[in-house]
Parts: C-alpha cells; sequence; structure tokens
C-alpha cells in the first residue's frame, strides 16, 4: 500500500510541475525525476509480482529468486533517493489553495 500512496504522491507532484509549465524553477529536472520515479515504481511491481509467482521451495530457483529480490532492493533504495531529490526541488501545488496561503491577509 505504501508504494501506492508514493505512486498516486509523484503523479500528483508532476501533475502540478506540469500545470505550472516550462517557466516554472527546476522545470526540466522535477520532470525528469518524478518520471523517472514512476517508472521505477512500475518495474519494482512487476519484479515483485515476478517474485511472487516463483516458488522458493524449488532449490534450483532460489538463487534466482535471491537476485531478484536484491534488484528489488535497490531499486526501492534508488526510488526512494529520487523522492529525496523531487523533495528537495520541490515540486508545489499550484491553483487556488496555493494562491490562498502566498497571500498576506488584509
Amino acid at each position: 500500500m505504501l508504494d501506492v500512496a508514493l505512486f498516486v504522491s509523484n503523479a500528483t507532484q508532476l501533475k502540478a510541475v506540469l500545470e505550472q509549465g516550462p517557466s516554472s524553477h527546476h522545470y526540466t529536472t522535477l520532470v525528469t525525476l518524478i518520471s523517472m520515479s514512476l517508472l521505477l515504481q512500475v518495474v519494482i511491481g512487476i519484479l515483485l509480482m515476478v517474485i511472487a509467482r516463483l516458488n522458493l521451495n524449488e532449490v534450483e530457483k532460489q538463487w534466482r529468486l535471491n537476485q531478484l529480490n536484491n534488484a528489488a532492493t535497490a531499486l526501492v533504495f534508488i526510488t526512494v533517493v529520487i523522492n529525496v531529490f523531487i523533495t528537495a526541488f520541490g515540486a508545489h501545488k499550484t491553483g487556488f489553495l496555493a494562491a490562498r496561503t502566498s497571500r498576506t491577509p488584509l
């Protein structure tokens, strides 16, 4: 479920960056990082489905499952690092709420 939450969060961030347009600060960087994160999450999901379908009790498949598990772990780590950079570059929501919070009260 955390993967789904991160996927939805990244999709929302991508929408916010695309709404801001190419003139916004770090536009290309954010679109690239968020797209990479979304792509990696899809790859991780497929990899985990493959791992789940293989039988761990078969000795000849254990080495392969271990390699797939290590690959999934490495991809999850890379996804976390990418999302740290996404947060650092700041994909913020625009629109009505962002405009209201940026104004000083009268």
